[in-house]
């Protein structure tokens, strides 16, 4: 039953940092792997930290997110995980330029010009912000570009990546909801298309969301600094499944479940579930289920 269904069903992309970076590391001198208990690499570590608190923990920490979600780097740098880890001016300078995700943004504040000797710079120089994934309460128009029609470089689609272990909770909302976070996120690209951000790479599902129309009809959306395409749903904070253009899976057996706001067909009843990495009760690497339809 859908009580057994992860509570954050679209909040993955947090978990998705471990496994892509894990990915990438694997065999390196220091990329800790995800497997047989080894450390993550250092550089994870530091990204996590990050995303947790400029994402979800500033506001408990007593640090302020200006207007546009930007938080001192000084402050920053203090917070218990991130002083612990000693974390450097270079590192974050390091992290922010060479994350293929481009999850965080770093910039002077107003009015202070760095030297340009990288060893004269100071943290206490520089603004930082995670540039989406919020579950803190964020000014949309702020930190966002708001997507409008007859825009020169509206998106030619929007697809949404989920998983099938969540597709019955997401028909028995009604649509897609942001759960835990401030939006739904969103792509313009498939993962064989080259999506970097806004998509876990091993989504099963892809959501074809007819963006026109919800505009027309009066849901706002947004694109970040780093290309996630975002909305908070709309009335209700529910992207409704009347903006299903198609939703089809991703493996030979699932086909088109979704067209033009109708049912097409189900899950196979045979089908094998398995609840992404790091969601609640899964287990490292996830937890298989049957498809259950009479759970």
């Amino acid at each position: 039953m859908a009580a057994d269904i992860p509570k954050s069903h679209l909040d993955l992309e947090d978990k998705a940092q471990r496994s892509s970076t894990h990915s990438n590391r694997r065999g390196g001198r220091s990329g800790g792997g995800s497997r047989g208990g080894r450390s993550e690499g250092r550089e994870v570590q530091v990204s996590k930290a990050l995303s947790k608190l400029l994402r979800h923990q500033a506001d408990n920490v007593g640090i302020k997110l200006d207007g546009e979600g930007f938080a001192p780097l000084d402050k920053v740098l203090q917070w218990g995980p991130l002083k612990s880890l000693k974390v450097s001016l270079d590192e974050i300078k390091s992290i922010v330029e060479t994350n293929s995700k481009k999850r965080f943004t770093l910039r002077p504040k107003a009015g202070v010009k760095p030297s340009l000797s990288e060893d004269a710079a100071s943290p206490g120089d520089y603004l930082i912000r995670a540039n989406q994934g919020h579950s803190l309460e964020v000014d949309s128009a702020a930190l966002f570009t708001h997507i409008k029609l007859g825009d020169a470089d509206f998106p030619a689609k929007v697809v949404h990546g989920t998983y099938f272990a969540f597709w019955d909770a997401i028909l028995e909302a009604g649509g897609l909801k942001s759960m835990n976070r401030a939006h739904i996120h969103c792509s313009d690209k498939t993962p064989e298309e080259g999506a970097v951000s806004g998509m876990r790479r091993d989504a099963e599902l892809l959501v074809e969301v007819d963006i026109e129309r919800s505009l027309q009809e009066g849901v706002a959306w947004w694109r970040s600094e780093n290309g996630v395409i975002l909305t908070d749903g709309g009335e209700g904070g529910v992207l409704g499944t009347r903006y299903f253009r198609r939703v089809v899976g991703r493996t030979a057996d699932v086909g088109v479940l979704w067209e033009n706001g109708e049912k097409m067909a189900d899950l196979p009843a045979d089908l094998k579930m398995v609840v992404p990495m790091g969601k609640r009760s899964g287990g490292r690497g996830g937890r298989e289920r049957g498809r259950g339809r009479g759970r």
